[in-house]
């Protein structure tokens, strides 16, 4: 039985209406549906401490689906701050829209009542990742970009990396400003536009930043920015190890399969088998959190089944 016009066009119109107000719970918007990201809290970077500390003093949390706290958690892995910095993985609660711990951190429950602890303005989103100090009882820094920054100045074990020596720091700050706005905020510029024309924007820059990086790995070293590996390469990788499993089918971001960008592709797998960095990578979890959160891009709840995280990170074969 055909389901007559009129009614396609009411449920269309009504489902569109409604999708405006959930897209709104996700961040907030300009008139032309440009997504724009919601300021964060706790964005003053400290003082370093004298010393490296003992573990346990400060407590790094992050969430396994979050690009933005998987980039201090690379930083973390990479310098080998594990005896001075306890990491704790706090896991989304889809219901109420937000993080909780699965076992009570400093007496909260979630993420939320620690940010009300800390002081945090009662309007403002807590979010992944956050350094907490235990002597302090405060949340030391919030945002990502300041905290991978803070990670790489941390006192370290002797032969640590160091991810943004002097030598790298200035490719690495000019490709960090790139990739922020184009590629770590721009697959969500695709995925949360409002209009069209707002998603083609996003979409066009997005892939730009990314033919950018390509041209570079291909004339220079292994890394962004040459011979060293720097924050930029952490913050790149955090979106780009999500791109298959999320970004491409779920925000959109599907004009070019990664493998066809053979630099970026290698890259990706050199990054990838360096020690500690599988462990911070959980595929599934990454779906599951995406597919079962994001109602407002995907309705049914239903998670796909996706390619093999393993198998992705294969390098290309030499031909």
């Amino acid at each position: 039985m055909a389901i007559p016009a009129c009614v396609v066009a009411t449920a269309r119109a009504t489902w569109h209406w409604q999708w405006l107000r959930l897209m709104a719970g996700l961040g907030p918007a300009d008139a032309e549906g440009n997504y724009r990201r919601p300021a964060g809290a706790f964005t003053a970077c400290p003082p370093l401490p004298a010393t490296a500390g003992d573990r346990g003093s400060h407590v790094l949390i992050v969430g396994r689906s979050c690009p933005w706290a998987h980039r201090a958690w690379l930083v973390w892995s990479l310098r080998q701050l594990q005896e001075s910095i306890e990491l704790l993985v706090v896991e989304p609660d889809p219901q109420a829209g937000r993080w909780r711990f699965e076992a009570p951190f400093q007496g909260c429950g979630t993420l939320l009542e620690l940010y009300r602890l800390a002081g945090a303005d009662p309007r403002q989103r807590a979010t992944v990742p956050v350094l907490f100090s235990r002597g302090e009882q405060r949340i030391v820094v919030g945002e990502s970009a300041r905290l991978i920054e803070l990670l790489n100045d941390w006192p370290a074990p002797a032969g640590a990396l160091n991810l943004q020596s002097e030598v790298s720091k200035a490719a690495c700050n000019r490709w960090r400003q790139r990739l922020q706005g184009a590629v770590n905020d721009g697959v969500y510029r695709c995925g949360f536009a409002r209009s069209q024309a707002a998603y083609d924007r996003a979409e066009a820059d997005l892939f730009a930043a990314l033919a950018e990086a390509e041209t570079a790995l291909a004339g220079g070293g292994p890394w962004l920015g040459g011979e060293e590996l720097t924050l930029a390469d952490l913050q790149l990788f955090a979106t780009l190890i999500r791109w298959e499993l999320v970004y491409a089918p779920l925000f959109g971001c599907s004009r070019q399969p990664l493998w066809q960008l053979g630099q970026l592709w290698a890259w990706r797998a050199r990054l990838f088998a360096l020690p500690g960095v599988a462990a911070s990578c959980d595929g599934e979890a990454w779906r599951r959190d995406y597919f079962g959160a994001l109602f407002p891009l995907n309705p049914s709840g239903i998670v796909p089944a996706g390619p093999d995280l393993a198998r992705l990170v294969q390098a290309i074969p030499q031909r």
